[in-house]
């Protein structure tokens, strides 16, 4: 017993340290294999660069950056990115090159054309568009004000702006002389930047920053696929994409397997190079077996969910581009084409009675809120407003911000948690709120209103659409008249339900 024990033992050791040498070796190879970064190849003009700022603090800290980016790989150094051409009005002279501060989608295009391109059409350059929109009205009146400090809007400036995009401009003398700070350097004026607002103006008249995803000096792919980094902006009451997808199926089997996710491979396909869960990117941008990446992010979005009534996407675009007087753009997707290809991402993943069925529930209940709040309220707001029952400034009546909400936070909340499968925010943080914000403060305040109005006429109209919507079916319950059959089954399944617990 004794020598089969020492013999059991010896084979038991024998046996770890052969395992240990395997891992070693496995470690070994993998440290050798291509997953080890390429060592960065660094031309003459980006060492002469580096010579200076690379040499200690925030340089020290971007050549870092630089060296260990693809960009670095390739040998795409400082000059390929940041040099200016004759005539660019923030390019200045540097060390023997001309130079811009700010690197532009104009300047990424020049080895990035499709991408710049499919940007520039997308509706996430168009995001600096909110200048004129209510919410800067917040922002700049309501919130801030534009007179502040010579002119600044700290509200506007480091709020809004800083997702949306500034309008970037260069700090100017008397004379209206562009100001360079003691080494030459154009100075910028600190009410537009730094901004990274993915709707930039730049001063090239590009629209955008590619930084804002892909965020400088790394340029990282796998940063832009993680869905943190959309999060940065779709957030907060009233678009919480990323609390959304923190509560879908999608976004627990991120956190899950997010080690399994693949995220630096090219061309990083679904099904392919990964299939542990999707981020944003996956659905929104990212390259199927069938598509390629795209970067421009409404290529597979069918409904709108942004106003106040939700429309098809190309209905939106195709207003858009009549109100500018312009044709239709070369391959203009139709909203079927849209989602088409949504749903060819999906099916990466589910079979298509499930994908078709989700977007049957998907549409359902957009439509809901359309035909039940959203026109309605919409509706009934306008006709305030015509008939002087509320003032022409805005945010003065608290009807406006009762109204305002319900649209633009409780309603895109339900609208956008049924889109991205969040059900809580889709009931509670979403349908129920609307309910509440309707029933409870909406009607009240137009019957206050229609009280104390001193346009009787007007008044009376506004009574008579009142009483239409909740005479309506879909409203009628709230004056106590809804189908006695419907109301006796709700009664019969209440009683079950009472009795359930009831042991």
């Amino acid at each position: 017993m004794r020598k089969d024990s020492k013999l059991k033992r010896l084979f038991i050791g024998f046996l770890g340290i052969a395992l240990v040498a395997i891992w070693l070796v496995s470690c070994s190879g993998e440290a050798g294999s291509g997953k080890e970064k390429a060592k960065a190849q660094i031309s003459e003009k980006t060492a002469h660069c580096i010579s200076c700022h690379g040499e200690a603090g925030n340089g020290k800290v971007i050549t870092q950056q630089w060296k260990e980016s693809r960009h670095a790989q390739m040998g795409v150094g400082c000059i390929d990115c940041h040099k200016a051409e004759e005539g660019d009005v923030d390019g200045f002279e540097h060390h023997g090159d001309k130079i811009a501060t700010i690197v532009t989608p104009n300047d990424c295009a020049k080895c990035h054309k499709k991408e710049s391109d499919e940007f520039q059409a997308s509706h996430h350059a168009d995001a600096g568009m909110i200048m004129g929109s209510l919410d800067n009205v917040l922002a700049e009146v309501i919130e801030g004000h534009t007179e502040f400090n010579g002119g600044a809007n700290p509200a506007a400036a480091s709020g809004c702006w800083q997702c949306h995009g500034s309008t970037v401009a260069l700090l100017k003398d008397e004379s209206g002389n562009p100001i360079k700070n003691e080494e030459g350097v154009l100075q910028f004026d600190p009410k537009t930047w730094p901004n990274t607002g993915v709707g930039r103006i730049n001063l090239d008249g590009s629209k955008g920053s590619c930084s804002a995803c892909h965020s400088r000096h790394s340029f990282s792919s796998s940063l832009s696929r993680q869905p943190e980094n959309c999060g940065k902006c779709h957030m907060g009451p009233d678009h919480p994409q990323i609390e959304i997808y923190n509560e879908s199926k999608h976004g627990i089997a991120y956190r899950a397997f997010r080690e399994d996710m693949n995220l630096d491979a090219q061309p990083w396909i679904v099904g392919q190079d990964y299939s542990a869960a999707p981020t944003c990117a996956t659905c929104h941008m990212s390259a199927t077996p069938n598509q390629p990446i795209t970067h421009e992010i409404g290529a597979r979005i069918s409904w709108t969910l942004r106003p106040k009534v939700s429309e098809k996407v190309d209905v939106a675009l195709k207003k858009k581009f009549k109100k500018l007087g312009k044709p239709l753009p070369e391959g203009f997707l139709t909203w079927e084409q849209r989602r088409a290809n949504m749903q060819d991402v999906c099916t990466q993943c589910h079979n298509k009675g499930y994908v078709d069925n989700f977007y049957v529930q998907f549409d359902n209940m957009i439509n809901l809120y359309n035909e039940k709040f959203g026109k309605p309220a919409l509706k009934i707001f306008n006709l305030l407003g015509s008939t002087g029952l509320r003032t022409k400034v805005k945010f003065d009546d608290e009807i406006e911000w009762t109204y305002f909400f319900l649209w633009h936070h409780e309603g895109r909340r339900a609208r956008h948690g049924v889109a991205m499968m969040g059900p809580d925010y889709t009931q509670w943080h979403g349908n129920y709120e609307v309910a509440h914000r309707f029933y409870m403060e909406f009607v009240p305040q137009v019957k206050e209103l229609i009280k104390h109005a001193d346009n009787k006429a007007g008044a009376k109209e506004v009574q008579a659409l009142l009483d239409e919507v909740l005479n309506s079916d879909m409203h009628k319950w709230f004056l106590g008249k809804e189908d006695p059959e419907a109301l006796k089954k709700r009664n019969a399944a209440s009683k079950a339900f009472r009795e359930r617990y009831s042991h």
